[in-house]
């Protein structure tokens, strides 16, 4: 009997293991594509790819992440005409996600997601949008106060800001390079978010 119960032990936990061994490879195919998706479509396409695979594992919060940066991609795009709908695509897949785990890199793409809601209309919807975005920089910031990606999107808030409301290149300046150094010292986890070293290293250079 004891025999026949280590025998189904093992058959279950190999069955766990090839599950898991083949989620993370078709979630690194996907962020590899993610990472040189060029065109609205193939953002779009991945977008859907990665919520698809959210919902099959249930338990995961990385699927929905990187749908919801796919989602993300597009707003940043000229191209996209209406940003408050696709924020609230990338805000669907936020509420995935948070369902199962509110952390650091959620509060970096919802800041993304309300900063492209502000940038509609800066004037009126700084008090709205603006708000939001900062309010989920804090919340991440106090999640994970060594999150690259968060002092990168607060440098790019500070830089975009006039300087005469308290912003310009001299303040964004030492988040950038707070960033950069975080960036250097960071081991993420397999699968985990690596993004914004290039980015936060080119607003450094506008900051000269």
């Amino acid at each position: 009997m004891r025999k026949t119960i280590l025998f189904f032990t093992l058959l279950i936990s190999l069955a766990a293991g090839a599950q898991s061994d083949k989620y993370t490879q078709v979630m690194q195919k996907n962020i590899t594509l993610l990472d040189s998706a060029k065109t609205i479509d193939d953002l779009q396409s991945l977008a859907g790819t990665f919520d698809r695979i959210g919902d099959a594992e249930k338990t995961k919060w990385l699927p929905y992440y990187y749908a919801a940066l796919a989602q993300t991609w597009i707003g940043w795009n000229p191209a996209t005409q209406d940003k408050d709908a696709n924020s609230a695509k990338i805000n669907a897949y936020l509420a995935k996600a948070e369902a199962i785990e509110k952390n650091s890199e959620l509060y970096a793409v919802e800041n993304m997601s309300a900063t492209q809601q502000m940038l509609v209309d800066p004037s009126t919807r700084w008090a709205t949008n603006g708000k939001d975005a900062a309010a989920a920089l804090q919340k991440g910031m106090e999640a994970d106060p060594n999150n690259p990606r968060l002092y990168y999107l607060q440098g790019m808030s500070l830089f975009g800001t006039p300087t005469q409301f308290g912003g310009g290149k001299d303040k964004a300046k030492p988040l950038f390079e707070k960033s950069i150094a975080l960036y250097k010292s960071a081991q993420p986890k397999p699968l985990y978010p690596t993004w914004g070293e290039k980015q936060a290293e080119q607003m450094l250079s506008q900051c000269q």
